[in-house]
């Protein structure tokens, strides 16, 4: 009896052991087909994870008034490069497109000729990254072709007779003319003010003006309709150019691309070809 007992227990054993294995066997065999499954499907992950978004859309950009040539020609840059996307320019005024940004004008990219009017933008929470300085910038002295009047010097401007224009105080032509009058200790009262430097610069194209301070990039691109005059005192008066993402930008990642192709070789090379200053 109790050798039938002992056979009736070993013989149950090894079923519920048997049981055991088939069910280790096919937890295994789940397990196994459950990695092969997340193997073979992470490359696919990690491939759609590296791939960069195709740029399309429009982006807006503000700028100061005296980035117009250049910045045209890295517009048609960038939609070669990126087809499916548009530049569309504001030039102007660094303080006048301030205040139509912080007024709610939509707007990607806000590149200002001055900190002092970045700082419009950046004071009311405005932008998204922090402004980074991508050239500089130098006065110059314009007068009509062939420099009739014989404009040497900033103090030649001060002449009785002389008709000469300026960029308003608020924008920063302006404002760094009247810096570089102050270090030579000179007064000039001109016959106006004009809302941007290329405003001023085409007084002097249109003979409406005899001379005009504005920057060296714009003497340059205005070619044979005016002279440039360079002039010492303008070294204490170089601005410095940030550019920066605004807060609300419709397009971020087409106008973080816009911004890298200005800070980079490529685009520096046609800011200094302009005429700018590295920074």
């Amino acid at each position: 009896m109790t050798t039938r007992s002992a056979r009736r227990t070993r013989t149950r054993t090894l079923r519920v052991a048997g049981v055991g294995a088939a069910a280790l066997l096919t937890l295994s065999a789940c397990s196994s087909s459950d990695s092969d499954s997340s193997s073979s499907s992470s490359p696919k992950s990690d491939t759609s994870a590296s791939s960069s978004p195709k740029l399309s859309g429009t982006v807006t950009v503000f700028a100061a008034a005296s980035l117009k040539e250049s910045f045209t020609a890295l517009g048609k840059e960038f939609e070669k490069a990126n087809p499916g996307t548009k530049i569309t320019f504001n030039f102007g005024g660094s303080d006048t497109l301030a205040a139509s940004i912080t007024g709610g004008a939509p707007a990607d990219v806000f590149a200002a000729a001055s900190p002092k009017t970045m700082a419009i933008v950046t004071d009311k929470k405005d932008a998204a990254t922090t402004p980074a300085t991508f050239v500089r910038n130098q006065l110059e002295i314009a007068t009509l072709p062939g420099n009739p009047d014989k404009v040497a010097s900033l103090k030649d401007l001060t002449k009785s007779g002389l008709k000469v224009v300026l960029c308003d105080k608020t924008v920063p032509c302006g404002a760094a003319a009247q810096k570089a009058l102050d270090a030579s200790k000179l007064k000039l009262t001109p016959a106006s003010y004009e809302q941007d430097v290329k405003s001023a610069l085409t007084k002097v194209e249109l003979k409406e003006a005899d001379a005009a301070v504005v920057y060296k990039t714009d003497v340059k691109a205005a070619g044979d309709k005016v002279e440039g005059v360079a002039f010492p005192e303008s070294a204490k008066a170089i601005n410095d150019y940030p550019i920066a993402l605004l807060k609300d930008a419709p397009n971020t990642e087409a106008a973080k691309a816009f911004i890298a192709l200005v800070q980079s070789a490529e685009g520096q090379k046609v800011l200094t070809a302009a005429g700018f200053l590295q920074p």
